[in-house]
Parts: C-alpha cells; structure tokens; sequence
C-alpha cells in the first residue's frame, strides 16, 4: 500500500481508551477518516470549540520524554506511537480525536493501534499521495550529545531506517535495530515498548512525568539491586504503594519479558518513524541514527522540511522542452530588437509565474568591449533579460499586447552570485509578488546557470498602453 500514488485513509472509524503514560489521565482517541489532504490533525474535543492541532513540526510544542503539538495554547501528547501507526500503515489522512490532553499508552507499544489500524481497513483517494525522494545527503548533529541523524538517497522508493542505541549500561549495551521497508513494521516494531530506567523513574516523577507509568505499559530496567526501601521510596514518588516490583532483582524487572532481545532499540526505530510522520509526506531515503531521541528526532524532521521547501521553491529548469514562445512569438510582444532582444524562449508560464531562457554566446556585441580577454556577461543585461521575461509575463495580463508596453520603474535587492561566460544558458523564474493591480506588477526574479543562482532581483514594472511601443 505503501507504493501506491493516491493518498489514503481509514475506511471505519476507530476508537482506543486507556491511561496517559505522563499525565496518568483516562483518554478515549477516536480515529475519524478524513478527505484528501487533510493530512494528521489531533482535536481536543474535551474543550469548548473542540479546537484542532495539525500534526507538523512547527507545532511541536515539547520533546520531554514524548513529543507533544500545540497550537494557541491547546495541548496534546505523546503523539508519537499512533502517528508511527498510521504513517506505516500507510494512512494519509486522519481526525485523531481526544478528550483529554494525552494519546492513551497502552501497552507501551504501537501494537494495539496497528491492529486497530489493519482492522478497520484503508481506502483510497483522489488526491495523489505526497512523497520526497532524498536525492542528497541531508543530517543533524547534536555534538554535545553524540547525536548524529543522517538521511541518504537509496535507489528503491522506499524508507529503510537503521538505529544505534548506546546507554553505556551493563544491563543496557549497545544495540542496532533497522527496518528494511514500512510494509515490515506491524511485525517487526510495532510491538516494541517504551523503556526507562529504574534509576530515572523518581526524577520523571518528580518532573511531573510518568503518572501513569507502570511495569505493565514500559520496560523497567533496574541496573543493579534495589532494596525493598528503595522501591518503596520510588512507588512514593509516584503516588504508588507499590511498584509491584520484586526486591533486589536487576536486568528487566517488569511483568513480561522482552519481545526482542534489542526491543529498546527498536522502540527507538518507533519513535523515529512518528516523529518524522510530522513531516506530512512519504519518504524515500535510508535513514541512520545514532543515540537518537525525541528533540533530536523533531529537529532533523525540521531540517528534513526545510530541505523539502527548497526543492519546492526550485523551478523546474529543464531546458530541452518544448518551447510555449519561440523568438518570433517574443518579438511580436516586446518591442526591442538586436542588439537588445535578450530572450530566446519562454518555456513555461502560469497565472502568477514564468520561466524564459537566454543562451549566452561568444557573438554577443557586448563581448567586444566588456572585458574581451575574460568574457563575462555584465550583470546589469542579466538583469535587462530577466526583467525581459518579465515584461513577457505582464504583457500576457493584457488584451492586444502589441498596443501595450513594460517599463520598469524600481529594482531592488539585486544580487550576483557567480559569472556567466560565453556558452551558458541562463533560465529565468520570476514569480509575482503580490496580485496584479493598477497595470502595477512586482515579481521576484531568479536567473540559473545549470540549476545554480547566478542572480536575482525584485522588479516592479507598470503595463501601458501605448500605440507605439519604445523600449524601457
């Protein structure tokens, strides 16, 4: 399912009903099917409005033990194990409904929300399904943790992710979990459980955390004997009598063995599946962390997001398209003529942008005079070309173009980042700014040497009509 192009959700809706592990509060989540792009958003329905947090980085609000959204002061938490779930099982968009402030825990694990998941079934949608294929390296580092996140392209359209765990512990050594595709989650992570140490339970209770914290929804890890004393010392922390805990044990002391000899590892692997679930589309890349958590896991997914946004805002720069405009189209709309007519072709245009290109040639007149030894293309024509295409653009907002012309009245923030020699093409994208008003047009510019900026600018330029255009 995980392959497929259109976008998913759930065919029934599901609900689940247990403790918050830190708030130790009773919640019932429901799990409504929702439209295409909807994408994971979390409603509080507890609280009058029944407001809604959607699911994304920029709302992550807290990494403490757990990642929580907020947005306009409305709180949810431990979002982490359902959205792992419904990101592996391939739902796109869901309405995780909560009527109080933390995702139920459960036994510790995704297990019980995949098999809820797989239950009720998914179906798919119109909408095409999101997807970033990583075609870079892109990683996070937190040196003062020895934290490294690294994601790398892979040839497979698929998300393989490999986890190094190392908590320097005789009871806890390092270990390594990966996952090879999604398709493997439900039998190979979902049932790992959120672990702690005996050793940090007092302080997370003392924190506020873990109130609902117990042997039977954690792996407790007790690196040496604790005396009955002791333990009761820890139950007291957490308004307990008991832990229920038997005295002087060490290793896994919780109700149950181990799933997997490295299950906190693969908890690990968990975690890192719902948090980067935040990121809202489907990744291909094989993903390789070292001594991960969640602040780190959240802040690899914002860089992850903005990597995403950059290559969202990159044109397309294609050059061996067909054109929309040939020369001669061009020469019928601008008025200028050789030795000033600085664009060959338009190659793509839309209601608010444009790409056009310049081939650069040793037989430009420029080049006899400007540096003749070094032939560099001024920056100033890059300009003019650019604003050319421009021009391009605010004629076709007009009826009877040939009666109109362009002039430019403003640059600002023009820029030059590399030079452009004989043989170059430059491809031009401007974008409008702001709506068309008043024949006022302002467009951001961008001129691309083989997918590298070579310059930029922000023009405004007002059309008008003129019967006998002249050029600007």
């Amino acid at each position: 399912m995980i392959q497929s192009n259109k976008q998913h959700t759930l065919k029934s809706t599901i609900s689940f009903n247990g403790v918050g592990l830190h708030t130790g509060e009773i919640c019932t989540m429901t799990i409504v099917p929702a439209e295409g792009n909807h994408g994971y958003k979390f409603q509080r329905t507890d609280i009058e409005g029944q407001p809604i947090i959607d699911a994304c980085t920029n709302n992550v609000c807290s990494t403490l033990r757990s990642t929580s959204l907020g947005e306009d002061g409305v709180e949810v938490h431990t979002t982490e194990h359902i959205l792992a779930a419904l990101y592996a099982l391939g739902v796109d968009n869901a309405l995780i409904q909560l009527d109080g402030v933390e995702v139920p825990i459960l036994d510790g694990s995704s297990e019980m929300f995949t098999q809820g998941i797989e239950k009720a079934g998914t179906q798919a949608l119109e909408e095409d399904r999101l997807f970033f294929k990583v075609r870079k390296n892109i990683s996070y580092i937190d040196k003062e943790r020895g934290i490294e996140m690294l994601i790398v392209p892979i040839e497979e359209d698929e998300l393989r992710l490999t986890v190094m765990v190392d908590y320097n512990s005789p009871i806890l050594s390092t270990q390594h979990a990966r996952l090879e595709s999604l398709s493997e989650f439900s039998k190979e992570i979902a049932s790992c459980r959120t672990f702690v140490f005996m050793k940090e339970v007092k302080y997370l209770a003392e924190k506020g955390l873990i109130k609902g914290g117990d042997v039977d929804n954690a792996v407790v890890l007790a690196e040496k004997p604790y005396s009955k004393a002791e333990l009761q010392d820890i139950a007291k922390s957490l308004g307990r009598d008991e832990l229920g805990i038997v005295e002087g044990e060490t290793g896994v002391v919780s109700t149950s063995e181990l799933r997997f000899t490295n299950e906190p590892a693969r908890h690990k692997l968990l975690d890192i599946l719902g948090d980067l679930a935040l990121i809202g589309r489907y990744i291909h890349g094989h993903v390789l962390t070292a001594r991960p958590g969640h602040t780190a896991n959240v802040e690899f997914a914002k860089v992850i997001d903005l990597k995403i946004k950059a290559f969202e805002d990159i044109p397309d720069l294609r050059t061996d398209r067909e054109a929309i405009l040939d020369i001669n189209q061009i020469s019928k709309l601008l008025p200028h003529r050789y030795p000033f007519l600085l664009v060959d072709s338009i190659l793509e245009m839309t209601k608010d942008s444009i790409i056009g290109l310049k081939n650069v040639t040793m037989n430009e007149p420029f080049f006899q005079g400007h540096f003749p030894e070094n032939p560099v293309m001024p920056g100033v024509l890059q300009i003019e070309a650019m604003a050319q295409v421009g021009g391009v653009f605010a004629l076709s907002s007009v009826d009877e173009p040939e009666y109109w012309s362009t002039y430019f009245m403003k640059l600002d923030d023009v820029r030059f980042k590399q030079k452009v020699l004989p043989g170059d093409t430059i491809v031009f994208h401007l974008k409008l700014i702001s709506p068309i008003r008043r024949g006022l047009v302002h467009m951001e510019g961008k001129g691309y040497v083989r997918g590298k900026l070579v310059s930029q600018a922000i023009l405004l330029a007002q059309v008008i009509k003129d019967r006998n255009p002249t050029n600007d």
